[in-house]
């Protein structure tokens, strides 16, 4: 069986599908646009010395692919009915990824503003959650994928030893604003780009947040707001309000529209990068690409 994902949303609307999938007794979902295809389970060629959640590689249509057993990777139970299970094709941070899991149930169509933020009892630095949908009595949760490879592998992260090649850096005056919702990410965006130079980052873990900052700083400072503000960074999936409608609002404000915005997302590809474009952002990088990530604020800003 082979599930291919449904039509793609127009941009900056603030929704999202996703496809909601089963481990053990549990719900979860991903993102669609994360999702190249579904499979049946795969004949698994087991590698030597590899990590514990790898259950090996997979060969699907001349491409030789990491499967990851996610039931594993959240200590969950392993499938009594491995022969029913399902393999998710996804594709995020420029690489393509196998994840094992238990069902595939059904796409929902949804708005970021359902998606609520993980508990404040959660681990921010275990947890693999970035956001739990109440779907009627049931609770579905959104897994931070980047997380759960990044602890497999870590050179497919961003890293201050990127920067440090770019080689020594005078430090900026410029101020940044990020709207990231990995608190993991949020961390490693403080240290690479302060290695970079850049020093004044104010970070919000939501769009929704970053988007009423810069609108009081705009009703406060109206035209002058770039001296308080000179560039601002997105995530694309975050909870309340998605990188791509916070993008699009930025950039149909009379005085906002004149900030440069980079999108910085794992789901920059070359079948996604309209959307981007869409809503007018200035320029896209595919995480983890930070080296591309300072350039690119170079040439807007310096």
């Amino acid at each position: 069986m082979n599930h291919q994902k449904g039509i793609l949303l127009e941009s900056g609307t603030n929704e999202l599908e996703i496809v909601e999938f089963g481990i053990g007794s549990g719900c979860f979902g991903i993102n669609v646009m994360k999702v190249r295809e579904i499979v049946t389970p795969q004949k698994i060629t087991k590698l030597p010395n590899s990590h514990p959640n790898a259950e090996g590689v997979i060969h699907l249509r001349g491409e030789v692919i990491p499967l990851v057993d996610l039931a594993k990777a959240m200590n969950l139970s392993a499938s009594e009915r491995p022969q029913e299970d399902r393999i998710i094709i996804a594709e995020f941070n420029m690489i393509k990824v196998a994840f094992h899991v238990h069902t595939v149930n059904r796409i929902h169509r949804i708005s970021w503003e359902q998606i609520e933020k993980p508990s404040e009892f959660a681990d921010a630095d275990k947890s693999t959650t970035t956001g739990i949908i109440k779907m009627g009595e049931r609770l579905i949760i959104l897994l931070d994928f980047e997380k759960i490879i990044v602890e497999m592998s870590p050179k497919t992260g961003i890293t201050v030893d990127q920067v440090k090649e770019l080689g020594p850096r005078v430090r900026s005056n410029k101020n940044i604003l990020i709207a990231e919702d990995s608190t993991m990410l949020r961390q490693l965006l403080r240290d690479t780009l302060g290695e970079a130079g850049f020093q004044n980052l104010y970070f919000y873990n939501d769009g929704r947040l970053a988007w009423e900052y810069l609108e009081d700083l705009a009703n406060k400072y109206g035209d002058k707001l770039t001296d308080h503000i000179q560039l601002v960074i997105t995530d694309i999936e975050m909870p309340k309000m998605d990188g791509h409608h916070f993008t699009r609002r930025v950039k149909e404000h009379n005085q906002l529209k004149k900030l440069p915005v980079i999108i910085f997302s794992s789901l920059i590809t070359d079948t996604l990068r309209h959307k981007g474009e869409v809503v007018g952002a200035d320029a896209q990088i595919s995480k983890p690409e930070i080296t591309d990530l300072v350039r690119t604020i170079d040439r807007l800003i310096l």
